[in-house]
């Protein structure tokens, strides 16, 4: 294995960096990097956001040196997909305020390597002033889709989907065709939330003869996370433009907090409107109304 990248814990940067100063390596600091270090048969990239990537021949004698991995342990480097792939992603599935977002990324190796360098990752480890700053340049860097469902559109969909993953694979389905719309594409990676068919009897025309893989942690690709951070920003974008249309903090999650503000929204505005912004087969609803 030459390619290694994982999490880091950011308090013990300094360690890691006295690690590759033994082996002699020249430091630098690119754009989105706290540390570049290149050495003989390697080049170490730290970045800002807390993740690192390990490349060249010597990969795996520093792995198992300095930071006691196993690369016989590295699934994610066995199973990952060639380039060019999709990969899918949605925000807002556990939201009862705010749309459903699913958003789709092409990346080649080269949009892939920049991606990476520009510290993208798992948009569930990144805070929303991170993910909306990722967000405009990942848009730069590949053909992607963003299908926003709106609350009432969401309520409109489920009561004729009458099942959430039958509505998951229609919006996934959707991301899949306009991108191929725009380029041909073979492979497609989706984080697995039903069985496969049901995504495939989705697809339309250009879809239908794609490889479709699912798997859970499909974020660690990076194309999904890619997708992952256009989904979240997307997401995050809308529903603080409800809390100013309606002047009143719609929350994210389904926690208490959010039953307050729901029980608050219908008090001034009425049950009716609540369709509008929020996705009424939680089971909150029933605790606000």
């Amino acid at each position: 294995m030459n390619t290694y990248s994982a999490k880091f814990n950011l308090i013990e940067i300094d360690k890691y960096k006295k690690a590759f100063e033994s082996e002699g390596a020249a430091f630098g600091r690119p754009q989105y990097m706290l540390f570049q270090a290149k050495g003989d048969g390697f080049t170490a990239s730290f970045y800002e956001s807390g993740k690192f990537v390990i490349q060249g021949k010597n990969t795996k004698k520093l792995l198992e040196k300095y930071f006691n991995i196993s690369c016989k342990d590295n699934a994610r480097s066995s199973e990952a997909l060639p380039f060019p792939h999709i990969g899918i992603d949605e925000s807002g599935k556990g939201d009862f305020f705010g749309p459903l977002v699913i958003a789709g990324a092409l990346l080649d190796k080269n949009s892939a390597k920049s991606c990476l360098e520009m510290g993208v990752c798992d948009s569930k480890k990144l805070d929303d002033k991170k993910i909306l700053k990722l967000a405009p340049e990942i848009k730069k860097l590949c053909i992607h889709d963003i299908v926003i469902i709106s609350p009432k559109k969401y309520n409109e969909l489920y009561s004729s989907f009458k099942n959430l993953n039958r509505l998951l694979a229609w919006g996934h389905a959707t991301v899949l065709e306009n991108i191929l719309t725009k380029k041909a594409c073979d492979l497609a990676l989706s984080d697995k939330f039903a069985d496969e068919s049901v995504i495939i009897r989705a697809l339309k025309d250009k879809g239908k003869n794609i490889k479709l893989v699912q798997r859970t942690k499909a974020e660690e690709d990076i194309a999904v996370a890619c997708a992952s951070i256009l989904a979240r920003a997307g997401f995050v974008n809308r529903i603080s433009g409800l809390s100013r249309e309606y002047e009143l903090d719609l929350p994210k999650g389904a926690s208490a907090y959010v039953v307050e503000q729901g029980r608050k929204f219908v008090e001034k505005f009425g049950e009716a409107e609540l369709k509008n912004i929020a996705k009424l087969h939680f089971k909150t609803t029933g605790a606000i109304i």
